[in-house]
């Protein structure tokens, strides 16, 4: 993002929803990671606009786990490129300690394998440095609210990426198989399949609250963060033959 962008930002007027936040109502808690200052401000500016909490602003990989083990943000936007370690190295690190964190990985460039084995190894998607404003506030939205963030093939490429690294899992035992209803499991499958909110409730003839409810409940029994590491849960466990 460039200074004339940051520029823009600031002259934008309000940008269409409203402030996030998790269910109790207070603000959604970001950790921003990125080495360049620039990018920094600029994504400070655009979710603090938007109503999130910046609870603080890494600037090496190293950095980020420490600062996301002590803090605990809600949501982490974690650049690819940094000092001392990677984000795919940070990304490992923090994945292991906070499960229910969600990470947007941020890059100037979205090499379709490269993000595949992101979310392959725990990222909830990724997010351009070139965005619009708007597109990165929701996104950042999105996450928290349990919405769709990744397509379908980026979801395709990120399970091939996981047989490719490793041997296909077993099916879950009855100890690690969580206690789903039919309703939950055909939600589950539907978010493998890489569907969004309103197709899976028409699909199931519910409604899109509904829905959401559904999709909480399954974060909170499988201990993930996201839709997309429930559907990748899903298929690693093989949850869904």
């Amino acid at each position: 993002m460039s200074v004339g962008e940051i520029a823009d930002s600031r002259r934008g007027g309000a940008w269409p929803g409203g402030a996030g936040g998790v269910a109790d109502g207070a603000p959604v808690r970001v950790l921003i990671v990125d080495d360049h200052r620039l990018i920094c401000i600029a994504m400070r500016m655009i979710l603090e606009r938007e109503g999130f909490l910046v609870v603080g602003e890494a600037r090496t990989g190293r950095q980020a786990i420490e600062m996301a083990k002590e803090l605990s943000p809600d949501v982490i936007l974690l650049d690819i490129v940094m000092p001392d370690m990677d984000g795919l190295q940070a990304l490992s690190g923090i994945r292991s300690s906070l499960p229910r964190t969600s990470i947007l990985m941020l890059t100037a460039y979205a090499r379709p394998d490269f993000m595949a084995r992101a979310i392959a190894m725990g990222a909830a998607g990724y997010i351009t440095k070139e965005e619009e404003p708007a597109r990165i506030a929701r996104a950042v939205r999105s996450v928290v609210e349990g919405e769709a963030i990744v397509s379908r093939e980026m979801l395709a490429l990120a399970v091939n990426e996981l047989h490719a690294a490793s041997r296909p899992s077993s099916p879950a035992t009855d100890e690690e198989r969580p206690s789903l209803t039919p309703q939950q499991r055909r939600v589950l499958s539907l978010i493998a399949e890489g569907f969004d909110n309103a197709t899976i409730a028409q699909t199931l003839s519910v409604s899109r609250n509904t829905v959401k409810t559904h999709i909480r409940d399954l974060f909170a029994k499988l201990g993930v963060s996201d839709r997309t590491q429930a559907a990748i849960w899903a298929l690693r466990h093989n949850l869904l033959g």
